[in-house]
């Protein structure tokens, strides 16, 4: 039977001498971020950018919260186009962290729920940050939508 260590735990106790841990990976703090914005007949398609994530922003978890939006509507959560740290132009992905949660009833959904979508990502991202945006997709949306995200940078 073998003893396995994680890459923190090998940074701080099996390197001689000892590797600094992040603070992003350990006794960093807590950060939210939330936004809302309340759709007026907005349209299949339409983008909103909700909110910036900093630069090296650890992402751990969030969700989406929505009132019936209206017939056949949808949200994605993704990032509108940025720019990273090393200034090249990243394109706008509508779902990169959720993809078309129905909004025909009211609910939340968990956002950057799995690794595939996000979760424990590192922002790669100029000072401008990252824009967290959703995407309506389906038909015409009209009501409050908000956003939480949290993330631990220092």
């Amino acid at each position: 039977m073998a003893t396995l260590y994680s890459t923190q735990k090998t940074k701080w106790s099996q390197n001689v001498p000892s590797d600094k841990i992040k603070t992003n990976e350990q006794s960093g703090r807590l950060r939210i971020a939330f936004a809302d914005v309340t759709l007026a007949s907005a349209s299949s398609g339409d983008v909103v950018e909700m909110v910036n994530l900093p630069n090296g922003a650890r992402i751990i978890d969030g969700y989406l919260s929505y009132v019936n939006l209206g017939t056949s509507t949808t949200l994605s959560v993704g990032y509108a186009a940025y720019k990273n740290a090393a200034g090249t132009t990243v394109a706008l992905s509508a779902a990169a962290y959720y993809a078309a949660a129905a909004t025909t009833t009211a609910g939340r959904a968990d956002i950057f729920a799995t690794q595939a979508l996000g979760s424990g990502s590192v922002v790669d991202a100029n000072q401008d940050g990252l824009p967290i945006s959703i995407t309506l997709g389906g038909g015409t949306g009209s009501g409050l939508v908000q956003l939480t995200v949290r993330y631990v940078v220092d």
